[in-house]
């Protein structure tokens, strides 16, 4: 078995593609196969060397690995051979029609109520023809002719599948630049490199149709082909995803201090029955079952990948991401603060309120209880127990209690209305800084 994730690396990697590469991982993983990174780099214009360092980064923030990487602009020459052998079989003809006089043709075909298809006026074209237009300076792109019938197969994920090939136009598999588009070269990539499975997103199955009678004409068994296509993801409010790609990114997502645990284990979830785990994708795998994906739009629910976030954070030992906490935290500060994160960059100001210097807001009303908590604060050492030493006799003295008495103390001890437990929080603050702060916080 043999998978491949082919990006084109003319943007970031965003989460449609992620839960591509994952699954192909997953799969190929599950089964003990292969699993190939491939750059779709052919077009040359709007791929960017940056995106393809930028894709690889994020594959292998998630937990990703590949067995073998290759980009198809290596392989130019491979493309050029499986062209001339669709050309000698009459597969693949030259065309010179301009953009301006295909849409002639369009809505021409449109007017006599006929689907806007292409005519393949190209294919009756003289070689004496031919050569006249070559020697008028006009430079041919060339199309695939598709073949009279319907392509069917049994997805693994839609069931079964047909295409019908006499309703599509045929398909222009090289510019007139010479250049090859991704419709021709992952057919011949995929037969050269023995691909056996193929996942990719629902949006593909008329590409499929396409590229299975292409693989045939170049040799290809198609029964050595199997297809999966997952069905499109929709946003927090149903919309296309791919509205959205920017806000979505995997770079966006990691600085916003998403974990790959959460975001792997929520894509891998996504589109089941199978309520999601926080997990790198080594330990997914023995579970992974394509067939559990339904047949339906799944959305990517922000709020259900940040409670997993939260679970990761909550659960993740000091040990796990001290390279990543701020220089001099320790497993005491983060044990009481980590409860509270939704993501990681929220750390830091914890680690600021804890172990650096804030200035909190000055509360008008609330000088007379302030002042009577500093007076009250008592010696050090402090532990678990202080808080409730502290807050005990000051709730007789003010008559305080509930909010009206600890929201005050928090506003006060930390410049926030919520957080951390304050009794475990107190004794890391101390003493020299908690007294400082309710000074300042009473507008003394």
């Amino acid at each position: 078995m043999k998978l491949r994730f082919a990006p084109s690396p003319t943007g970031l990697l965003h989460v449609g593609n992620a839960r591509a590469a994952l699954a192909n991982w997953l799969h190929a993983r599950r089964h003990g196969g292969t699993f190939l990174l491939r750059l779709d780099d052919t077009d040359l214009e709007r791929s960017k060397p940056e995106f393809a360092v930028a894709i690889e980064e994020d594959l292998r923030w998630m937990g990703l690995d590949w067995d073998g990487r290759v980009a198809q602009s290596e392989r130019l020459d491979r493309y050029a051979t499986a062209a001339e052998k669709l050309k000698a079989s009459g597969r693949l003809y030259p065309c010179f029609e301009t953009e301006e006089e295909l849409a002639y043709k369009r809505e021409r075909r449109r007017r006599e109520g006929k689907p806007p298809l292409y005519d393949r006026e190209a294919l009756k074209m003289t070689p004496d023809q031919i050569e006249r237009a070559l020697a008028n300076g006009k430079q041919p792109y060339w199309r695939f002719k598709l073949a009279p019938r319907s392509v069917s197969w049994l997805d693994l994920v839609l069931g079964p599948r047909s295409v019908k090939l006499t309703a599509i136009s045929d398909p222009v598999l090289i510019r007139a630049d010479g250049s090859p588009l991704y419709t021709f070269t992952s057919v011949v990539d995929d037969l050269e490199m023995d691909v056996t499975h193929v996942i990719r997103g629902e949006d593909h199955v008329t590409n499929t149709g396409i590229q299975l009678d292409i693989y045939e004409a170049l040799g290809g068994n198609p029964k050595h082909l199997t297809f999966g296509h997952l069905p499109l993801l929709t946003d927090d409010d149903g919309g296309a995803l791919s509205k959205r790609l920017g806000s979505i990114s995997l770079r966006h997502l990691r600085k916003d201090g998403i974990e790959p645990a959460a975001l792997a284990g929520y894509l891998a979830a996504l589109g089941t029955s199978t309520d999601p785990v926080p997990g790198m994708p080594a330990a997914l795998a023995p579970r992974w079952d394509i067939s559990r994906v339904s047949h339906a739009t799944a959305r990517f629910d922000t709020r259900q990948l940040l409670a997993l976030n939260r679970r990761v954070l909550h659960e993740a030992p000091f040990a796990e991401l001290r390279d990543r906490l701020p220089e001099g935290a320790d497993e005491v500060w983060w044990l009481a603060v980590r409860g509270n994160l939704d993501l990681m960059r929220e750390a830091r100001p914890w680690f600021d309120i804890v172990r650096g210097t804030i200035v909190p807001p000055v509360q008008e009303g609330e000088g007379e209880l302030l002042t009577a908590a500093l007076a009250a604060l008592p010696p050090e050492p402090w532990d678990g127990s202080t808080w409730a030493a502290w807050t005990g006799p000051l709730k007789e003295a003010t008559g305080r209690k509930g909010k009206a008495l600890f929201l005050p103390l928090r506003l006060a001890l930390t410049g926030e209305d919520h957080g951390p437990d304050l009794a475990t929080l107190l004794p890391l603050i101390g003493r020299e800084k908690a007294a400082l702060r309710l000074r300042l916080s009473a507008g003394a």
